[in-house]
C-alpha cells in the first residue's frame, strides 16, 4: 500500500511541474499575455517622455489604443517624468525584462542614446520617436520633421506679425532634436528675414505649461507691449496665453505652437491662438504599431519614416476639431 502511495505522489508531483512549465507568462507589470495557439505574442515597452506633457500624454494614450488593434502585441507604457535618469532606468529595466521591442520617446536624445544603443546590443528591436535619435546603428524611427513643423508657422508669421513687433519665445529642452530644430527653423525662416522684430523674452520652458506661465508672468510685468508668442509646442503657448487671457493690453496678441493638441485647436477656434502645425499623435501611434509589427514579425529589418505636418489655423480648424472628437479627446 505504501509503495502504491509513493508512486501516486511522485506522479502527482511530475504533473504539477509540467503544468507549471506551461502556465501563461507575464511581464513585470503583470500585463503580459500568453502565447495562444502557437502564435507569438510580443511584449513592447513604450517609454514616454512625461505624462504631464500634454502631447506626450496624447501620444501615450494613442499608442495604447492602437495596440488594442493587434492580437500579437502587448504594450506596457512607462512614464519618464521628464527626467533623463528616470527614463534611462526604465530603458535598462525593459532590457533586463527582455521585452521584444522598446519604443523610446526621449526626454533628451543624447542622454538616452547610450541606453538605446544598449537595447540594440541586447538584440531588442529599438524604435525612437518624437524625437528620433539619429545615428543609432540597428535602431528604427518614427517621427515628424521639426524644422518643417516650425516653418509652416514661421512663413505665415512673416506677414502676420506687425513691423517693429516685440515677441517672446518659449523653447523646449536643450539637446532635444525637436526643440533645437524648431528654434533653428524660426531663426532662419522668420527672425533672419524680419530684423525689425525684437525678442523681449526667451526662455527654456521644457515643453511645460506651468513653466511657460511663470515666464510669461515675468515678461508681462516688464513689457506693456508684446505682439506675439512664439512657442515650440502648443503646451507652452497655451500656458503663456492663460496668463494674459483677462489682460486687455494683449487682446490682439498672436500665438504660434506645434502639435495640434485638442486644447490648441479649441483656442484657435476661439480666436485666442493664431496657428499651430499638426503633429498627429494618432498618425504617430498608427505608424509606431505598424512599424513594430513589421519589425517583430521580420517583414522589415529597418524602418525610418516621418508623418506630415499641415498648418492648422482659423480657416481649417473645424476639420481638426472633428478629428479630436472622433478620437474622444473633445466631447
Amino acid at each position: 500500500m505504501k509503495k502504491w502511495l509513493a508512486v501516486f505522489l511522485v506522479a502527482t508531483l511530475i504533473m504539477s511541474m509540467l503544468a507549471g512549465c506551461t502556465s501563461p507568462a507575464t511581464n513585470e507589470e503583470g500585463t503580459g499575455e500568453p502565447e495562444e495557439s502557437g502564435d507569438k505574442v510580443y511584449r513592447v515597452a513604450y517609454v514616454a517622455r512625461a505624462q504631464a506633457d500634454s502631447f506626450a500624454a496624447w501620444l501615450a494614450n494613442a499608442v495604447k489604443e492602437e495596440a488594442d488593434k493587434y492580437d500579437n502585441i502587448v504594450v506596457d507604457i512607462f512614464d519618464g517624468q521628464a527626467s533623463d535618469s528616470t527614463q534611462n532606468a526604465l530603458i535598462e529595466n525593459a532590457i533586463t525584462s527582455k521585452y521584444d521591442a522598446i519604443i523610446i520617446q526621449p526626454n533628451n536624445g543624447e542622454a538616452q542614446r547610450p541606453y538605446a544603443e544598449k537595447a540594440v546590443a541586447a538584440g531588442i528591436i529599438t524604435i525612437t520617436t518624437n524625437a528620433r535619435i539619429d545615428g543609432i546603428q540597428g535602431a528604427s524611427s518614427v517621427d515628424a520633421d521639426p524644422y518643417e513643423q516650425a516653418k509652416v508657422n514661421a512663413v505665415v508669421a512673416l506677414e502676420q506679425i506687425p513691423q517693429n513687433a516685440n515677441v517672446v519665445v518659449l523653447k523646449g529642452p536643450p539637446g532635444n532634436f525637436h526643440a533645437d530644430a524648431r528654434r533653428d527653423s524660426w531663426q532662419k525662416e522668420f527672425f533672419d528675414k524680419r530684423p525689425d522684430v525684437k525678442i523681449v523674452g526667451e526662455e527654456i520652458a521644457n515643453w511645460n505649461k506651468d513653466e511657460a506661465m511663470n515666464y510669461m508672468e515675468t515678461w508681462v510685468q516688464a513689457n506693456s507691449k508684446i505682439d506675439a508668442i512664439i512657442a515650440m509646442n502648443d503646451n507652452m503657448a497655451a500656458g503663456a496665453l492663460e496668463v494674459i487671457k483677462d489682460d486687455s493690453r494683449f487682446s490682439e496678441i498672436l500665438a504660434y505652437g506645434v502639435d495640434g493638441t485638442a486644447e490648441a485647436v479649441l483656442l484657435i477656434e476661439e480666436g485666442v491662438m493664431t496657428s499651430t502645425s499638426l503633429q498627429s499623435a494618432y498618425a504617430l501611434a498608427s505608424a509606431l504599431l505598424d512599424t513594430s509589427n513589421k519589425l517583430l514579425t521580420g517583414v522589415e529589418t529597418q524602418i525610418d519614416i516621418d508623418i506630415d505636418c499641415p498648418l492648422i489655423n482659423k480657416d481649417n480648424v473645424t476639420e481638426y476639431i472633428e478629428m479630436h472628437k472622433r478620437a474622444g479627446a473633445i466631447r
